[in-house]
């Protein structure tokens, strides 16, 4: 198992929900993090309860590729290094077939596929130079099957990021970068709070991030391609 102590994990999307219990999570592990969220002041806020020396915050906006750059400096002038990135900022437009937009579906294309290759892209030198990097892609079992009439904007948009996953996979795994891609179902976070599900029966943040810190932790010869969390049965052939 990886000794996570001293090592940095960049996490995108981590002010709330599952960005947030990942944050906690690594944090907890004896990571070094660094968390980027669009509104800086509610990021600052939301792990102020917790956060010591070992995180930092920083402003991360996928609608705008400068901050990519931005966020990447910093961390290494804060932290000397990065070791890890968590793809989890994400947006949902749950419109229905007739009355999707091509301008949602743009939205939903910048943030969920746009973003994350652009961070991948310009955080692998420093992954390769780590030797055993890691990307964790926050996808969703919306990118493994189409639910219905559900939301198919953002299972067209999550689709594409589990094709970018894989290929990240596969041209990075030389360098010794493992990539994990988790997909859950119904998590109980504030996207979920008017899909009409009991919250009762939904997925945990905190037991989805307990699963990938897990998951990173393990050496190179031990990867895991992707993880499919949910907590209803599902058909996903």
């Amino acid at each position: 198992m990886i000794d996570p102590r001293g090592r940095v994990m960049m996490i995108s999307g981590a002010n709330r929900g599952i960005g947030a219990a990942l944050a906690r999570q690594f944090h907890a592990d004896g990571w070094l993090v660094s968390l980027g969220a669009r509104d800086l002041d509610r990021l600052q806020s939301s792990v102020q309860e917790w956060a010591d020396d070992n995180v930092s915050c920083h402003h991360y906006d996928a609608f705008n590729p400068s901050t990519d750059q931005a966020w990447i400096a910093s961390t290494v002038a804060t932290h000397g290094r990065i070791d890890g990135l968590v793809n989890n900022a994400g947006i949902g437009h749950m419109e229905d077939l007739q009355d999707l937009s091509e301008e949602l579906l743009d939205e939903m294309w910048a943030v969920n596929v746009k973003g994350p290759l652009r961070l991948i892209q310009a955080t692998l030198p420093l992954l390769a130079a780590s030797g055993e990097g890691r990307i964790v892609n926050v996808v969703s079992l919306s990118g493994k099957r189409v639910k219905g009439t559900f939301a198919p904007g953002y299972a067209i948009s999550k689709h594409a990021m589990l094709a970018l996953h894989h290929a990240v996979r596969h041209a990075a795994f030389e360098d010794g970068i493992r990539v994990t891609a988790i997909c859950p179902g119904y998590v109980e976070t504030d996207m979920t709070s008017d899909f009409g599900v009991d919250p009762g029966i939904m997925i945990q943040a905190a037991d989805l991030a307990e699963t990938v810190a897990t998951i990173v932790r393990l050496p190179n010869t031990a990867t895991v391609a992707e993880i499919l969390m949910t907590c209803e049965p599902e058909v996903l052939g």
